[in-house]
This record gives C-alpha cells, sequence and structure tokens, in this order.
C-alpha cells in the first residue's frame, strides 16, 4: 500500500466537496437554522467552513480546526481569494485538543459541522494507524462482545458522541456526513442518555457519487436545546436533501424501529423469543476447516485430498446458500468441540486421523489473531453448544437482503451446521420445527421483524431483532 492511500484510510479522509457542503448548509437555512458561530472540526480543505461563510451571513464567527498544515495552507489561500470574513483557523489534533475550554467561552447558538474521518478503529490497526483516541471500551461492553468484533466501531462515532457533550449547557445543531449506520446509533445514544434533542432529520446521500465510496452515508442533523422543556428522540428520514418524501423513524425499547407505522401495528408482538437465535460456527480458517467433494473424495479449501474421519464431520450451508434458496452443495465443515471451551485432546484418540490432519495445518490455526482462540484450546471454534447438533434447524442469513428463512432438516443422518453468516434455530421434533417456521414466516411476524430492520446495513438481518419475536404472542394471534 503507497504512503498516499495509507494516510487516507487512516484519516478517513473523503473531502467534502464545495457543491455538496453548499448544499447542506442551503438545507440548513430551509430548516431555520441561523447560528452565532460556525465550527468545522476537522475541517480539512475547509468546504463547509467556505459554503457556511457566503450563507450564514449572521454569524459572528466560523471556526476551522484541522491537523494537517497542508490543508491548512491551501484553505487560507482560498479564503484570502474569497475574501472571506470572520474565519479563525487552528491547527489542532481533534483527540488531543482542550474542546471543554475552546466552546466553554462561546455565547450563543453553535452549529458543528462537517464530516469526520470514515473509517473504523479496527481498520486502523490493520495499517498501523494513530488518528485514534485513547483505546477504551467506550461502548462499555463486556465478555465476548468486547473482542469478538462488536467493539469494532467508526472513528466518527466516538467523535461525534464527544461533540454531544459540548451542548450539555448549550443549544445548537450538529449538522455531520457519516456513515447510515453510525447515524442511527448516534441517535440510538442520544435517547439512551436523555441528551437534549429537539428536532433530528437524516438525509440520505448518494457516497459513490459524492466520495467514490461504496457505503450508505446520510446528513445527519441533530437540534439540541437545554433549557427545552422537552425532547424528542423520534426523527425523520428523507431519500436526498432535495427529495420530501419521508418517513417516521425512532427507538422503542432499546431498538431502533425503520418503520414505525408497521411497528406500532404489530407491537404486541415484541418480547422475547422462546428460544435464542444463535450464529452459526466461527473458526476464521475456511480453507482448512471446509470442505467439498469430488466424487466420494474430500477436498479442502487448498485443493488437497483429505483422509480423516466422519466423527467430527458435518454437512455445511454457507449463508449464500440459505439465502439464495440453493440446495445443499456438498460442503463439509470440520466441528472440534461440542461445546465453546471443551477441550479438544479426545480427537487425538478419537479420531486419530483428524489430529494428524489439524496438527498439519496447526501453523495457520495458530495464527488466527483473534484472542478468543488465544484463550481457548487448541483448534477451537465458536458458535457451538447444544443446539448446533440438534436435527431440524430454522436459518436466515444475516446478510442478504430479505426475511428468507429456510427450514433445514438432517443429511447423511448428521444435524447441519451453518457458518458464521447464518442465524438458527433448533429443534429435536420436525413437527415442532415446521410448526414455528410456519408461524415466523406468516406476514405479522415479517412486517413486525421487517419494521425493526434496516436494509440498508453491511448485515441487515441481527439475532437482537429475531429474539424480539415472542412467538407465543405470534400463536395467540394467529389463532384468533
Amino acid at each position: 500500500m503507497n504512503e498516499a492511500k495509507r494516510l487516507r484510510i487512516e484519516f478517513g479522509d473523503f473531502q467534502t466537496s464545495i457543491n455538496l457542503a453548499a448544499k447542506v448548509c442551503q438545507k440548513l437555512k430551509k430548516l431555520g437554522i441561523e447560528p452565532k458561530y460556525v465550527i468545522e472540526p476537522t475541517c480539512g480543505i475547509g468546504a463547509f467552513i467556505l459554503a457556511a461563510n457566503d450563507i450564514f451571513e449572521g454569524a459572528s464567527s466560523f471556526f476551522g480546526f484541522e491537523k494537517n498544515q497542508e490543508y491548512l495552507a491551501k484553505l487560507k489561500q482560498e479564503i484570502s481569494k474569497r475574501k472571506a470574513k470572520k474565519v479563525v483557523l487552528k491547527n489542532v489534533d481533534f483527540f488531543e485538543h482542550d474542546w471543554e475550554k475552546e466552546i466553554g467561552t462561546l455565547k450563543g447558538s453553535i452549529l458543528v459541522i462537517g464530516n469526520f474521518p470514515w473509517v473504523t478503529n479496527s481498520e486502523q490497526g490493520a495499517i498501523g494507524g494513530k488518528n485514534l483516541p485513547l483505546k477504551t471500551n467506550f461502548l462499555k461492553q463486556s465478555g465476548f462482545d468486547s473482542i469478538s468484533g462488536k467493539s469494532n466501531f467508526d472513528i466518527s462515532e466516538w467523535m461525534l458522541l464527544e461533540v454531544l457533550k459540548w451542548f450539555k449547557h448549550k443549544s445548537g445543531t450538529v449538522a455531520m456526513l457519516l456513515k447510515t449506520s453510525v447515524a442511527r446509533k448516534i441517535l440510538a445514544h442520544a435517547k439512551h442518555q436523555s441528551l437534549p434533542l429537539t428536532q433530528s432529520y437524516l438525509f440520505r446521500i448518494d457516497a459513490k457519487k459524492e466520495f467514490n465510496a461504496s457505503v450508505e452515508a446520510c446528513l445527519l442533523v441533530m437540534r439540541l436545546d437545554a433549557t427545552a422543556s422537552h425532547f424528542e428522540y423520534d426523527y425523520v428520514v428523507h431519500e436526498s436533501i432535495e427529495n420530501p418524501v419521508c418517513r417516521k423513524v425512532g427507538n422503542r425499547s432499546g431498538h431502533s424501529i425503520s418503520n414505525m407505522e408497521l411497528y406500532e401495528k404489530n407491537f404486541f408482538l415484541f418480547g422475547d423469543s422462546p428460544q435464542k437465535w444463535r450464529s452459526g460456527v466461527k473458526h476464521d480458517c475456511s480453507s482448512v476447516m471446509e470442505f467439498s467433494k469430488d466424487g466420494e473424495i474430500l477436498v479442502n479449501g487448498l485443493g488437497e485430498r483429505v483422509n480423516i474421519e466422519e466423527d467430527y464431520l458435518y454437512p455445511l450451508f454457507k449463508g449464500s446458500d440459505i439465502g439464495s434458496g440453493k440446495g445443499w452443495r456438498k460442503k463439509y465443515i470440520l466441528v472440534t468441540q461440542r461445546k465453546v471451551g471443551e477441550c479438544t485432546d479426545p480427537i487425538r484418540s478419537l479420531a486419530p486421523l483428524t489430529w494428524k490432519y489439524l496438527e498439519k495445518f496447526a501453523s495457520q490455526l495458530d495464527a488466527r489473531s483473534s484472542t478468543i482462540y488465544l484463550k481457548n484450546p487448541r483448534f477451537s471454534v465458536f458458535g457451538v453448544g447444544e443446539y448446533t447438533f440438534m436435527p431440524w434447524k430454522i436459518a436466515i442469513c444475516g446478510l442478504y437482503k430479505s426475511l428468507q428463512f429456510r427450514l433445514i432438516g438432517p443429511i447423511e443422518g448428521k444435524p447441519v451446521v451453518f457458518d458464521d453468516t447464518v442465524y438458527c434455530v433448533s429443534f429435536d421434533s420436525e413437527v415442532q420445527a415446521k410448526k414455528v417456521f410456519s408461524m415466523i414466516t406468516s406476514r405479522e411476524a415479517t412486517d413486525f421483524l421487517g419494521s425493526l430492520i434496516f436494509w440498508d446495513e453491511k448485515r441487515p438481518v441481527k439475532a437482537s431483532v429475531l429474539n424480539t419475536l415472542d412467538w407465543n404472542k405470534l400463536q395467540t394471534k394467529l389463532q384468533d
């Protein structure tokens, strides 16, 4: 990776065009936003500072903060060329600057505007980037979540939560270009923390056109007033900055609601699923742990013929098979444990060929980077339990943009296993599995679940959503 590309990733460096910045500022003015102070905390080459200076004529000061001195030099030249007035530029690092002191002296309405870095902390780590806050579990996650990927967060999320602290005793507006998934997290956090929100809007933008980025993005606008008598946490989603078509979105019972109308129609189904939806097996080494068949010969992902016992071998459905409605493609997976943390040493005597195979690829398996493997028996997998080995399952792929449930029975006399993009519930009885399958594929169930799903997300279907559907309440409704 060349240095320019590495730095662009490290700083999430997607500069905003002056045309988009102007469009954003004009929309804010139409919403009745007339700030006394305009602040861009990471101003880059200053598109928002310049656009705001043109449009918010009543503002007394425009503050641009930026770590990159070359960007500041370019912005100073542009300010001089345009004869922009009342602009104050400062060379500061967002993560080290004393914002409390900086903002505390301002008396009057504030507009914080900009485009924070579109990069996650894990992406930073992969390139050795240091454009990060001090390492902390700021999302207050614990246990498995904090080390298995759920603790990964967008830098913009952390930065915007810091900005919201500025409004503890002030009034004003935050207007940020963000990944849409981050915007929803911020709005959910605002409700959870009882932040002084009075109005919120989300305007979709074409990130591919504006930034050549393949991600769902938006303009998030949040109006805050600590003196208001009522705070409002529902918000309005517009299909674009120009498009008046919109829908109401909100947060209920700790969940973001994508369609309030459908949710309110079916909210009586909200509760706890009698059985928890679980993700499939996680092993992080598909070339070694997954197989196909060439005739009767087992072949691993490296194209090597493999001779191992069938004791720990199970038929495999990938997420793509479940999501696309395909049948079984004679795929198999090696499952080394029946529960998380179980000792793997018995494989040595019970299935010596399998143990020999695992030892052959020990360097690849031992190199799996996640700490969940380092702290568990050698050759461990995750996402296993009693439910993994039950014969009947209802499954859905979290990556597909539809509620495509599948009823899957045993194959070759063994229970089917899924990869970790799939969520499933398991049953001993075919009759019970078919009964539940009929219920959760009903219109009432899919409408309810659909009201909680944001289809623009990378993994729209989540276990946390599936687990809110109370089958007992659903059965009562369907029997009425």
